[in-house]
């Protein structure tokens, strides 16, 4: 799957605008419940305000809040970034540490945003970014039958190829975005389709075949192609 993948999206990449780690780690602490695109019409502002950990560790609470105010969740983000800034001035001379344990004792920094800094800032290879749309995906293709992102991850490492591992998840973004849709994925055609086990996918009536219909996911994950009848049960009719 992951060499499948590399031959359909061999120009996958991180969709986060930035010029250095330092912007990617606040850009990438910016894009929690946030769209990628919406977090690039606000960097501009902030990366020139604000261009240095010393300079953004130094700022007003209430004026990064208005800056980052339209990627939502805005108070607590700013709080993160300011947090991560004054770590980084107090521990690290105010450049971005390039290993995962110094990572994650910042504020706002979890696992998944080390390992896209790591990844796709430095091109270390320290684990594989799993945020909502890879773990769906990699549940879908049997890779991983975990909801939580530390242990979905653990199960990728072991099965792709270390050198795979930065550009893996946005591959499998880009193919989700493009083809594995959540609720209507476009099996017809799909690049993988001879390796994918559709897990959770639900095939229309009288179309069921390889791998269709493997029922619901575990617990928080997504089931995709619609809820099907139960049996015995009469459908419900639209009441007015």
């Amino acid at each position: 799957m992951a060499g499948r993948l590399s031959e359909l999206y061999p120009a996958s990449r991180c969709s986060l605008d930035f010029r250095s780690p330092f912007e990617l780690l606040l850009a990438t602490i910016l894009s929690a419940q946030c769209t990628d695109r919406r977090v690039n019409l606000v960097t501009p502002e902030l990366f020139r305000r604000w261009p240095t950990a010393a300079r953004l560790a130094e700022a007003r609470q209430e004026e990064v809040e208005e800056v980052i105010r339209s990627t939502g969740f805005f108070r607590a983000k700013a709080k993160n970034l300011l947090g991560c800034c004054r770590g980084l001035v107090e521990r690290h001379g105010g450049e971005v540490p390039t290993t995962l344990a110094d990572l994650v004792t910042l504020p706002g920094v979890g696992r998944k945003t080390a390992n896209v800094v790591l990844g796709v800032g430095f091109g270390r290879a320290e684990g594989i970014v799993v945020d909502t749309h890879v773990g769906r995906i990699c549940r879908r293709l049997d890779l991983t039958r975990r909801t939580d992102a530390v242990g979905a991850e653990r199960d990728l490492v072991a099965v792709v190829p270390r050198a795979q591992w930065i550009v893996f998840s946005h591959q499998l973004i880009d193919h989700g975005r493009a083809v594995c849709l959540a609720r209507r994925p476009r099996c017809s055609g799909c690049g993988l389709a001879d390796l994918c086990p559709m897990r959770g996918v639900v095939a229309p009536a009288g179309r069921r075949g390889r791998g269709a219909g493997h029922g619901k996911e575990p617990s928080g994950g997504v089931h995709s192609g619609g809820v099907g009848r139960q049996p015995g049960r009469k459908p419900r009719r639209n009441v007015p």
